[in-house]
């Protein structure tokens, strides 16, 4: 092995550790946010709940018994809020109409429910995608929906990148890594999502430098680079 190919092997270890890394950080954030907002919602619907009961403690007594149910209430909610699924099932389907704020969020929850159907590499890559999709979502949260820009970004990631994995879908198991004019659909596949976050990333960059003309007009290579060179 040269000094070239070690200090490529090193350089694309440093990328996945910090893939991995960054992965982790995003899945603790969102752990976070998701604790804070349970708490919230039991604490609120408790509250509620109390409230109520005062409100009808003053018109008729309620007693003991009337009390023990809003014992029995505030458990049954306060478990309800903090380990309830509140995680709405996501399709493909459903993703070109979301709203631009929060089309990240729901492509990166359908990503999910896609990675275990996936060749080890192309988890790897859906795992940045991920991730880049968590740090896109707070710049989008005031970006204006008529916007060029807004429609690109939509594309790309409520269409295009819902599109490949369902286009990999289809290929039957046996024939995903056989080479066909050259390259098997896994490598095509694999190709094709390093497009799709270095695209990501670029609109990301071009959204926090407030250059929304240049991101409008970058053009959709994309899909004809996945498509029309042998793409899955």
């Amino acid at each position: 092995m040269t000094d070239v190919d070690r200090q490529i092997a090193r350089a694309g270890e440093v990328l996945d550790r910090t893939r991995a890394e960054r992965r982790a950080l995003a899945d603790r954030r969102r752990q976070a946010t998701s604790v804070a907002k349970r708490l919230t919602l039991a604490a609120g619907a408790d509250l509620a709940i109390i409230v109520a009961a005062i409100l009808i403690g003053w018109f008729m007594p309620i007693g003991m018994g009337g009390a023990l149910l809003v014992g029995a209430l505030l458990i049954l909610v306060t478990l309800f809020a903090l380990f309830g699924n509140f995680t709405p099932t996501v399709r493909a389907e459903q993703l070109p109409t979301v709203p631009l704020k929060l089309l990240p969020a729901r492509t990166g929850a359908w990503l999910e429910t896609q990675r275990k159907a996936l060749p080890a590499p192309a988890q790897t890559l859906v795992d940045g995608i991920g991730v880049r999709l968590d740090m896109l979502s707070p710049q989008l949260a005031t970006l204006d929906e008529q916007q060029p820009a807004a429609a690109e970004l939509r594309k790309l990631i409520g269409e295009q990148l819902p599109d490949l994995l369902r286009d990999y879908a289809k290929v039957p198991p046996a024939l995903r890594s056989v080479a066909r004019n050259g390259k098997s659909p896994d490598a095509q596949l694999s190709d094709s999502l390093r497009l799709i976050d270095d695209e990501i990333s670029e609109m990301s960059t071009h959204i926090a430098q407030g250059d929304l003309d240049s991101l409008a007009t970058r053009g959709r290579f994309l899909e004809i680079k996945y498509r029309d060179e042998s793409g899955v």
